[in-house]
């Protein structure tokens, strides 16, 4: 498990090993400091004693944010490790998990205030899983202070840096390696790509270099364009 590490100014990550699907694709939690030094985590991940105490020393964690219907299981321990903060949810988490000690949950139509936080719903995104397609229900943020897009899995980028297996997966079968883009699970399981072509038009209207994902590499430099590049072949 990895200490923060800082990306810009008020931004910092911390991930961790994960495995899905038999893959060790590994998990990424961000965390914003607001101007009123108050803190967001974003898909939180284990916190060690280590990064509980890194994250006292940097403000009080405000908001904990669970950002779609698969990114919650550590938010109930970031939860209970920060009682006096907001649990936010991505629509429809409440009803997915009622034991989730969820608070409040992020408005579908960005009506829901988080300061120098914006964000967008994709509506009608869909993973393959095995019982078929389901809705993955995703957030997606924007903090133009350090000009950072902050995925989930709205798309991935995996490259050599992991295991070979994973890489192989990547290459063959989905199509997203060395690209930010989804994988094939979610192109053949969301059959209705309007409203997220709309949700992929408004985030390229975001003035975004640095692309953080929870699965894969981060992205310093031209991330618009790979995110725009990435899309269009989902699109295709």
């Amino acid at each position: 498990m990895s200490e923060l590490e800082q990306l810009d100014r008020d931004i910092w990550v911390a991930s961790q090993p994960l495995t899905y699907l038999g893959l060790s694709v590994g998990t990424r939690m961000t965390v914003i400091r607001h101007q009123n030094q108050k803190l967001t985590l974003i898909s939180p991940i284990t916190l060690s004693d280590r990064i509980t105490q890194a994250l006292h020393q940097l403000g009080d964690v405000e908001n904990i944010i669970a950002p779609n219907s698969y990114h919650y299981l550590f938010a109930g321990e970031a939860k209970a490790l920060f009682p006096n903060a907001t649990l936010w949810g991505a629509p429809g988490l409440a009803e997915k998990v009622p034991d989730l000690p969820i608070d409040r949950t992020i408005a579908r139509d960005r009506t829901t205030h988080i300061t120098d936080l914006d964000y967008l719903f994709f509506e009608g995104y869909q993973t393959l899983t095995f019982k078929g397609p389901d809705p993955l229900n995703e957030c997606v943020f924007f903090h133009a202070n350090s000009r950072t897009l902050i995925l989930t899995d709205a798309a991935f980028y995996l490259d050599e840096s992991f295991p070979l297996l994973v890489q192989f997966t990547a290459r063959v079968l989905g199509n997203n390696y060395k690209k930010l883009s989804p994988s094939r699970l979610e192109k053949i399981a969301t059959k209705d790509k309007s409203k997220i072509r709309e949700a992929v038009e408004k985030v390229l209207q975001w003035d975004f270099e640095r692309v953080v994902v929870a699965h894969g590499s981060l992205i310093e430099e031209g991330g618009k364009a790979k995110f725009a590049a990435g899309y269009r072949q989902f699109f295709a």
